[in-house]
């Protein structure tokens, strides 16, 4: 009997989590717009499974910030203000930056070319699109390649935490580029040059392809505003 529970909670856990990766799609491809209301009952049928694993991954998007919960109207797709964005890229930069003033002072980078293999991949695709404004392709590359790189330079619980941040700063910014008429003009292409950086072990120079990362992103927020 243990056995059969242990396996129906695995198989509980993975479908809450499939739900949980679904819903994030379609709030990262813009599917589902800030603000949008939507019940347990409502996802659930929409997916064809029980209530339960659904709830639990509602939570756990709301535990990440890209739900609201409501006791009694269900959830809605959370509304990232401008400011919740410059908080965003504000906070990842101060972070990359105590992360590689700490690698610069213990020496070179240390990251194999074998390591960066997958990378580097990465990179070459996420600059693609970019340039090409695929926002369909790119943002998926992007986050698979910041979470990456990240992992080889830093701490699981500082990965865990930017990837969730820019996860966040996506799922705000993906409406406004949407609308744009020339979104390749504010993506960012610079995956490639910071890989490079980091294959010749050079933490100051990392730091100022990062640096020109989150000022493009500043840049960008700047227009949003009157």
């Amino acid at each position: 009997m243990r056995g059969t529970g242990s396996g129906t909670a695995v198989t509980r856990n993975t479908l809450r989590q499939q739900i949980a990766d679904a819903l994030r799609d379609e709030v990262l491809a813009g599917r589902l717009q800030p603000g949008q209301e939507f019940t347990v009952k409502q996802i659930a049928e929409q997916y064809g499974v029980s209530a339960t694993p659904v709830r639990e991954a509602l939570v756990d998007l709301s535990a990440q910030g890209l739900l609201d919960s409501d006791q009694h109207r269900g959830f809605k797709v959370h509304q990232f203000s401008v400011e919740d964005y410059r908080g965003m890229v504000e906070a990842r930069s101060l972070i990359t930056e105590g992360v590689f003033r700490h690698v610069a002072e213990r020496g070179p980078l240390g990251v194999t070319g074998q390591a960066l293999v997958s990378v580097r991949r990465r990179a070459e695709e996420a600059a693609r699109a970019a340039r090409g404004g695929d926002l369909d392709i790119l943002i998926g590359y992007d986050l698979r390649f910041w979470r990456e790189l990240s992992s080889l330079l830093a701490n699981g619980y500082i990965s865990d935490f930017l990837h969730r941040l820019r996860v966040q700063a996506w799922a705000f910014a993906v409406p406004y580029l949407r609308d744009d008429a020339d979104p390749a003009h504010w993506l960012w292409s610079g995956h490639q040059e910071l890989v490079s950086a980091v294959s010749q072990g050079d933490a100051e120079a990392v730091g100022r392809v990062i640096r020109g990362y989150n000022d493009h992103a500043l840049a960008w927020a700047d227009r949003l505003e009157p």
